[in-house]
């Protein structure tokens, strides 16, 4: 498989005689097989060899392979002295490319997955139930539960394991202690994160009643003046950007029009999948928060984008969703974030001439016939919208 990266006889030799040559060639198939280009794949298949005769000098091998192994390979490269055939003298993507390699070392049984010190530390069996309650009854995401369960768990250290000794003194204390440390929206979190987890607490029997009314309340004038918003020139500048016939111009043409016209939430727009759309009755399926599911109308434009967009996009076989990675490896967008990277990189093009704000949504709109109106968003990170009816 080396022979389509590389032809010197010497090159394919080295390659294959270091320790990373058993696997180099499943490597350079695997790099393939995700798409990637030929100019990164050559740069990740000799960081992979770089990265065996680096584990060959420190009396290492690939089945020990840890965090601090590569840590230390990273700090290596800082400072390398490795003959350029072997290093490629290209730090950047000598890394992403041992990354790559371990990853691939992981998936194939010869490397063990290795966690960081955060995630070794086992969570208290209060906080994993905590975390499953809250998962199956209330419909909430995984980033949310995240947060949520740092907050307990925070309350937990401080206060002891036994919650049914916790004062409401001890509990307001800690919240005001966190607060003196914090931003305000990050205190704003830990509120909610803690009372969450107390009334928790108190429908299992684990704490004392009202305990979640010792947090205290926090003003810091979120919604003190309306969000700016994005008029109807300024969109219809921004949907100019994102013209094209590539795959990467079609899918965020894509997406923001279904931004503009069905004021989604990013993360609303990267979980979608293709059975949510009805392309016979013209609608689109949304969950929203709290498993909160509606149906809206999919506009003629939005509808067109979508389908032109899926006519040249690579297929993703593990998973039906509609939006995915324009890089390798090819896979579903997986957040908000790259939804919301999207928008930003329309609004940074020359021709948009708009400051870095993203088209979303605090909640699943009516659509309304409002352009250039400031809409009040409930999300503690709010963007701006526009909606408008067809």
């Amino acid at each position: 498989m080396l022979e389509k990266y590389f032809s010197a006889p010497k090159t394919l030799a080295r390659l294959r005689s270091g320790p990373s040559g058993p696997y180099i060639d499943g490597f350079a198939e695997a790099l393939e097989r995700d798409s990637y280009s030929p100019l990164t794949a050559v740069r990740y298949l000799r960081a992979a060899a770089h990265l065996g005769r680096f584990l060959e000098r420190r009396s290492g091998s690939f089945a020990a392979v840890s965090s601090s192994a590569l840590d230390a390979f990273y700090r290596h490269l800082s400072r390398c002295h490795c003959p350029p055939l072997n290093s490629g003298r290209d730090n950047y993507h000598t890394r992403f490319g041992a990354k790559r390699f371990h990853s691939y070392l992981v998936r194939t049984g010869i490397c063990q997955p290795y966690r960081s010190s955060d995630a070794d530390r086992s969570e208290p069996e209060l906080i994993v139930s905590f975390r499953d309650w809250f998962r199956q009854h209330r419909g909430v995401a995984e980033p949310t539960l995240r947060q949520y369960a740092r907050g307990a768990a925070a309350l937990t250290d401080a206060l002891g394991a036994d919650s049914r000794r916790w004062k409401a003194v001890q509990v307001r204390e800690f919240m005001l202690d966190r607060s003196r440390h914090c931003g305000a929206e990050t205190t704003q979190r830990l509120i909610t994160s803690l009372r969450a987890f107390l009334r928790y607490l108190r429908f299992r029997g684990l704490c004392s009643a009202d305990l979640d009314q010792a947090v205290p309340a926090f003003a810091h004038g979120r919604l003190a003046r309306l969000p700016r918003c994005l008029s109807a020139e300024e969109v219809e500048r921004l949907i100019a950007v994102c013209k094209g016939s590539t795959p990467r111009r079609l899918r965020d043409r894509a997406i923001i029009l279904m931004l503009v016209w069905l004021g989604l939430r990013a993360g609303d727009v990267s979980q979608l999948r293709l059975s949510d759309i009805d392309w016979q009755c013209g609608t689109l399926r949304v969950v929203g928060k709290g498993r909160h599911e509606v149906r809206l109308p999919l506009p003629q434009d939005a509808g067109e984008a979508v389908l032109r967009y899926l006519e040249c996009r690579l297929p993703v076989p593990s998973s039906d969703r509609v939006f995915v990675r324009h890089l390798a490896p090819f896979k579903p967008l997986l957040s908000g974030d790259g939804v919301s990277n999207v928008v930003k990189r329309a609004c940074d093009a020359p021709g948009s001439k708009r400051r870095r704000k993203v088209l979303t949504s605090s909640a699943i709109p009516r659509p309304q016939k409002c352009c250039g109106t400031e809409f009040p968003s409930t999300r503690s990170d709010w963007f701006c919208v526009i909606v408008v009816s067809t």
